[in-house]
């Protein structure tokens, strides 16, 4: 018997097949791309998380599956895994997003995703003088911001109207999985309580009186916890997936939680960094604390809280200046950039591509390369990179201890902890050690984690044991607090240009050209 794990990710879809004692069997992969039809917005039809849901399932599960490319430390056995018996299903996906539906659950446009989606700057800023500041961050843990729910829907409200007035289902990538394989409309408290600001965060429940100012129409699901059962496997989901029927399906959560799980990250205390094509950050506390800088949600696990921030880039940069570098390999520009040393030669670069999440909360924000030089090689760029997203993230924890979290173990997991030289940096800049399980796969795993909680009572210290720790190397310190005190007075003094950039970018819209000068 086994279970099986699937993530829908910003990049891509991953499943994940476990046996009992956590053994990896077999692992895919479905690439995709998400949607930009304007600046500032990024979308993606909903029906490809069902459909490559499929194809993951049957692939994962069939008579003759190979193990592919498995990042290192799997403990996946190689060769061919014979057609495997699912026992329980886990879900998990990218969120906040939304997703939405008529009452049989057919989407009626393009899900907009999480807080790289930057489109309800205005009605952010109206839906807080109507609600309050202050009311939102005490009700809600979170202040209105591109990562909320409420604007964007908002948004939807006044440029598409038909399209909220036919409404009357609210997805997430988890919970659109789990209502094809089951029927069911569910969605679990996590993902709730970061659908601001229609939750509250401290009776744990919708907030109905907000809920109907934003979203009258929607009748927003029944919430449970993201390892209770959401339902069990139908006849015609079974018929597409090739899973039995009546197979339990998890409610599932958000990706970044699913990580954090995923590598045994939910004590109080543990600060998760999950490094993907953004870099996420979860700190277990005992209670909630309220910060206009950061994000206070309820935790994965009933009874648990989360002191959160996420950068709105980090692989995305890597990625990009990859294929701008004509897509040689990743150890290549791994080398190169460990050649390059601490401080890039002489490079400093925000990493505002997408504008920014926390602690900055700056949606037109925009990424700054400062010292760039003729004799600078691609290899600085790549090292400068994949420091900015170690500044970012020194940024966010010095931003959580003023706070007042407590931070006493960091444990790094996703497809950025392969290679080694990403952590070595983050551990440099930032003085922390962190943690690396035998298992990387995250969010995948994490929901496999979760499904073998259905129907059985795994411990996450034995599925996925520590593999190594990575400590912070001292001689590079004086320079990377240097550089640090750049970064920080590098926003500020390039604010109000990348800000005029944004307008004009929005102005000029993509494929736009500039009018000629006399015109």
């Amino acid at each position: 018997m086994a279970v099986l794990g699937v993530d829908i990710g910003t990049s891509s879809s991953k499943g994940v097949l476990v046996d009992e004692d956590g053994t990896v069997l077999a692992t895919a992969v479905r690439p995709h791309t998400v949607s930009r039809p304007l600046p500032g917005h990024v979308e993606m039809d909903a029906p490809i998380w069902w459909d490559e849901f499929v194809s993951l399932a049957r692939e994962l599960t069939g008579s003759s599956v190979t193990v592919g490319d498995r990042p290192t430390g799997d403990r996946a056995a190689a060769g061919a895994v014979s057609a495997v018996e699912v026992s329980a299903v886990g879900v998990s996906g990218m969120g906040p997003c939304v997703a939405l539906a008529d009452e049989k659950g057919t989407p009626l446009r393009p899900a907009i995703l999480y807080g790289i989606d930057t489109r309800a700057t205005a009605q952010i800023a109206r839906l807080e003088a109507e609600l309050g500041r202050d009311a939102v961050l005490r009700r809600c843990g979170s202040l209105l911001s591109t990562q909320a729910v409420g604007p964007k829907i908002t948004w939807l409200a006044e440029h598409e109207p038909e399209v909220v007035a036919r409404a009357r289902r609210l997805f997430m990538p988890s919970s659109y999985l789990a209502h094809r394989l089951t029927g069911a409309y569910v969605l679990d408290h996590h993902s709730a309580s970061q659908s601001v600001p229609l939750y509250d965060s401290v009776a744990q429940d919708w907030y109905a009186p907000w809920a109907r100012h934003i979203a009258p129409h929607i009748q927003l699901p029944p919430l449970r916890w993201p390892g209770e059962i959401a339902g069990h496997v139908t006849a015609e989901a079974a018929s597409a997936t090739g899973l039995p029927v009546g197979v339990p399906v998890v409610t599932g959560t958000i990706d970044a939680w699913s990580e954090a799980l995923s590598v045994g990250a939910q004590h109080t205390g543990d600060l998760m960094l999950m490094y993907g094509s953004t870099m996420f950050l979860i700190n277990t506390v005992d209670e909630r604390i309220l910060v206009p800088e950061l994000w206070s949600t309820v935790g994965a696990l009933p009874g648990t809280r989360s002191l959160a921030g996420g950068m709105a880039t980090s692989g995305m940069i890597t990625d990009w200046l990859r294929q701008l570098f004509g897509a040689p390999g990743h150890a290549t520009l791994l080398a190169e950039a460990e050649a390059s040393g601490p401080g890039a030669r002489g490079l400093l670069m925000l990493p505002y591509f997408a504008g920014e999440r926390t602690p900055v909360a700056d949606p037109d924000a925009r990424g700054v390369i400062a010292g760039l030089t003729v004799e600078h090689s691609r290899g600085d760029l790549y090292r400068a990179a994949l420091e900015a997203t170690a500044l970012g993230v020194r940024h966010n924890v010095e931003a959580m201890r003023a706070a007042g979290a407590d931070i006493r173990r960091v444990v790094a997991v996703g497809g950025g902890t392969r290679g080694g030289l990403w952590t070595r940096i983050v551990s440099d800049v930032t003085g922390l050690e962190q943690e690396v399980r035998t298992v990387t796969l995250g969010a995948s795993y994490g929901a496999a984690f979760l499904a073998a909680g259905a129907v059985g009572s795994p411990d996450i210290d034995a599925w996925n044991p520590v593999h190594e720790r990575i400590a912070p190397d001292t001689r590079p310190r004086h320079r990377y607090d240097e550089l640090y005190d750049l970064y920080l007075r590098l926003y500020p003094a390039t604010r109000d240009i990348g800000h005029a950039l944004a307008r004009h970018r929005r102005t000029t819209g993509p494929g736009t050209a500039e009018p000629s000068p006399g015109r």
